[in-house]
């Protein structure tokens, strides 16, 4: 069975982050590929120990916050 999961990816310093929220998986690239191909490989690990029943898809949106000096 195949289930398509969500990568979240951010920058933090010189290396891609990526991070998974529907299993709370996370892994990191030099690039972003392959932040994303390691967040793969360690949810497929996770995966293996710990099946889940049920996906949910995350709802991703953005929001404004005014910031103050």
């Amino acid at each position: 069975m195949t289930n398509t999961f969500t990568a979240v990816v951010h920058k933090e310093g010189g290396l891609y982050v990526a991070e998974c929220p529907e299993v709370g998986t996370a892994s990191q690239g030099e690039t972003l590929e392959e932040a994303v191909l390691n967040l793969k490989e360690a949810t497929e690990v996770y995966l293996e120990e710990f099946p889940i029943q049920q996906t949910y898809r995350p709802i991703l949106t953005t929001f404004e916050v005014e910031a103050h000096a």
